[in-house]
């Protein structure tokens, strides 16, 4: 009879058991995201949400009034706005007046609390806008980013100012 310690044979299964454990166990507890397999250089990255905004520092910034127009908007912002004197909310009923008068405008949306009215003239959409200031009201034609308007804007803001004495 072989003398063999009782002990022998579950020690060797357990070590064929851990080999086998240490061979294929990483793949049990491998991340499910391929990125994290990549180098450092290689991965994409990643940026925190508060810095991947775009800047909106300008995006509610008023246009200069008539007396402060600086010489790189002064040829733009004379053809699309001026002052009236008079309150805000009397300048804005009497734009609205005007603008009813004035043929080939359409009106599609008015808001006294901000002061604007959403205009359609000649194929091109602007905001004809009166703001509050020193001298009494500042009337001007706005695009949707809030940049002096284009296209027919000036030509309705000259009929404006005449009807209303600008």
């Amino acid at each position: 009879m072989r003398s063999t310690s009782p002990y022998l044979r579950p020690l060797a299964f357990a070590a064929l058991a851990i080999a086998v454990l240490g061979v294929s166990g990483c793949k049990w507890f491998k991340k499910g995201n391929p990125d994290y397999a990549l180098s450092a250089e290689a991965r994409p990255l990643e940026v925190p949400p508060d810095l991947n905004l775009p800047n909106t520092a300008g995006a509610m910034k008023l246009p200069p009034a008539a007396g402060q127009v600086s010489a790189q908007a002064g040829a733009v912002a004379s053809t699309t706005g001026f002052n009236v004197a008079g309150p805000r909310d009397e300048v804005f009923v009497k734009i609205g007046a005007a603008l009813d008068g004035t043929d080939g405008v359409t009106v599609a949306n008015r808001s006294q609390l901000l002061g604007t009215y959403d205009v359609t003239y000649e194929g091109s959409n602007f905001l004809v806008r009166a703001v509050a200031v020193e001298a009494g009201t500042y009337v001007s034609a706005i695009d949707p980013r809030g940049l002096p308007a284009a296209g027919s804007a000036p030509k309705l803001i000259a009929a404006l100012k005449a009807k209303l004495g600008g």
